[in-house]
């Protein structure tokens, strides 16, 4: 997800604040250490007054928006499941 070419051309590199060092429990040279130290995860656009204000702005927000579906979509099944994948809700 984090290598998408429509999240990383919308948003560029994923946001959030991070611990300094490895999390308790994981190795420094686990692979996925750098994303293990992130505390929050998103991504963020910024548009212009000039973007804002033209006649195509509405279109470009759903297309904004559709390229973060994924990244929605697995965040909700993240948050709404225990490890085993079922539900919490």
């Amino acid at each position: 997800m984090l290598a998408d070419r429509k999240i990383a051309n919308t948003f560029g590199e994923l946001k959030g604040e991070q611990v300094s060092t490895s999390p308790r429990g994981f190795l420094k040279d686990n692979p996925a250490i750098e994303l293990l130290k992130y505390k929050q995860f998103y991504f963020s656009r910024y548009f212009t007054d000039k973007e804002m204000l033209s006649n195509n702005f509405l279109k470009e927000m759903n297309k904004t928006f559709r390229n973060l579906r994924g990244y929605f979509d697995y965040m909700s099944e993240v948050l709404t499941t225990d490890a085993n994948g079922v539900t919490l809700i």
